[in-house]
């Protein structure tokens, strides 16, 4: 299915500036909010906007006697998520308690899943350039509850918490330190992003905070890499500082540089990284210490005792199997094969799964998928992003769209009166080939007429006539003044055509 791929190795990313060359890597957390109306252990909302505190249940407020009760919802949800990415869906799990103490964690816990997660290992590809991929291992993803929001910026004296968010579901999606640059780490975010929103799990909406990351950052020298390779041991890759909460692939990219640049300076002067968690100030573009990396064993886990452990049945997890969407890589790959388009133009097309949808559509109707796909990228995206629209704002249809393709494959219409009837359609509707008859925009294909045109500007103009014989490029002048005479109506070939042969070309 992907043999269209070309799979390389990790390679380098050397820091410029230092004596030495060092390695990045970069392994990634990120937290995936749930795509579910109601929270992980409750059933409040879990609308964005609402008024403060305005969807919080007793559990969520962890009042007394409160006991929290599972939302299979979100548990298929994890499911899919990890049949999504090729993963291990784990038939047994169970939760824990991560025990720290923060005004906008009400329980003074956070329940989560820490000795066995849902899901295990799983893999995802990421698209570096056309033809070329990485692959990322998937080390495990955990189902846990998000805590609240501190408020700090209402009034200088005081702080305020907002429990909206308290509760709800989150998949933590863990990678092996596997990505070696900021390049490939913003790429691995938007192909993770892309996946889950192609599963539904999770609508990946990084402003509201419904996706974000944790990147963890180490710098080592050459080689240091592949010895953890064929190790495993994490000693080899350097001490690693994590960076807390990016909802931005493009301060991803920037906090991941500062940071290792950060570590190299350190460690020319000879001095030592501390494992830290650390944040990024996008204003100063830089990070600065948050709090001292903790260990597990710092939070005290222990199995939660107000959940028994979950059991699923392998026949429930392959019923899910079969609900499963064709996924971003499968998609394009059937769009390069069926379509014969390029690897870039179907990478554009399956960014998002509305913009897939809408150019199958548009091929239905116009049925010349190259072409298609060439009217879709170019003139509907590029009127779109001028206008600030998007595909579910689009004012033409896919059968509107199909409809101008098939025009020009029935050689109707030319490629420049298409244009001027996509406008037509774009700004106030109608059908296309309605449009063309009663506009008289259909494409002259009248050889009689044609030739009638081309005699007439040749005869005008002898002096032109002449120097395109010296120079056959010069012909193109005669093919505009043929259409600029036919008001764009004459047939482009037809033209040069006729041309070519009267002037002996």
């Amino acid at each position: 299915m992907l043999d269209h791929l070309q799979f390389t190795t990790p390679k380098v990313k050397t820091i410029a500036g230092a004596t030495d060359d060092w390695e990045l890597v970069i392994g990634m957390e990120i937290h995936a909010q749930v795509a579910s109306k109601s929270k992980l252990f409750s059933g409040a909302s879990t609308k964005f906007g609402n008024e403060p505190n305005s969807n919080v249940s007793f559990v969520d407020a962890a009042m007394p006697g409160m006991l929290p009760v599972i939302n299979e919802f979100c548990v298929e949800q994890a499911v899919r998520t990890g049949l999504g990415l090729k993963a291990d869906i784990n038939l047994f799990s169970a939760f824990d308690r991560k025990n720290y103490f923060y005004p906008d964690l009400p329980q003074g816990y956070q329940i989560s899943q820490l000795y066995h997660p849902i899901v295990g290992e799983g893999e995802v590809i990421v698209d570096m350039e056309p033809g070329v991929a990485r692959l990322v291992r998937i080390e495990r993803i955990h189902l846990e509850q998000d805590a609240g929001k501190s408020i700090h910026d209402m009034d200088p004296n005081m702080s305020f918490v907002d429990l909206n968010r308290t509760g709800v579901a989150l998949m933590e999606i863990v990678s092996r330190p596997d990505i070696r640059g900021p390049e490939e780490a913003a790429a691995y975010v938007l192909k993770m992003r892309q996946i889950l929103r192609y599963l539904g799990t999770c609508d990946g909406n990084m402003q509201n905070g419904n996706l974000r990351a944790d990147v963890n950052v180490s710098v080592c020298r050459p080689g240091q890499y592949e010895k953890y390779q064929a190790t495993q041991d994490f000693g080899h890759l350097g001490t690693r500082c994590e960076i807390k909460n990016m909802n931005s692939t493009r301060f991803i990219q920037m906090a991941i540089d500062y940071e290792a640049r950060r570590q190299i300076a350190i460690l020319e002067d000879g001095g030592e990284v501390d494992q830290e968690t650390r944040l990024y100030d996008a204003a100063k573009n830089e990070t600065r210490s948050m709090r001292s990396k903790e260990e597990a064993h710092d939070y005290r886990y222990f199995p939660c005792p107000d959940l028994l452990p979950l059991e699923i049945e392998q026949a429930w997890v392959d019923d899910i199997a079969k609900t499963l969407p064709e996924l971003p890589d499968e998609k394009k790959a059937r769009f390069v094969k069926d379509f014969a388009l390029s690897e870039y133009d179907a990478g554009v097309l399956t960014a998002e799964t509305e913009n897939a949808d809408y150019f199958e559509n548009v091929v239905e109707t116009g049925k010349d998928g190259k072409l298609s796909a060439n009217w879709v990228i170019n003139e509907l995206f590029g009127r779109l992003k001028k206008d600030d629209k998007g595909i579910d704002t689009c004012p033409v249809t896919p059968a509107q769209l199909g409809g101008i393709v098939a025009l020009i494959t029935a050689g109707d219409i030319s490629g420049k009166i298409a244009k001027d009837l996509f406008e037509i359609v774009y700004t106030e509707g109608g059908d296309p080939a309605a449009l063309v008859e009663k506009r008289g925009m259909k494409q002259v294909t009248d050889m009689g007429a044609i030739e009638a045109a081309v005699d007439e500007v040749i005869a005008a103009n002898p002096d032109q006539v002449e120097k395109a014989k010296a120079n056959p490029k010069l012909a193109g002048w005669f093919v505009g003044q043929v259409m600029k005479a036919s008001g764009g109506k004459a047939n482009p070939a037809a033209v040069n055509k006729l041309i070519a042969e009267k002037l002996g070309l």
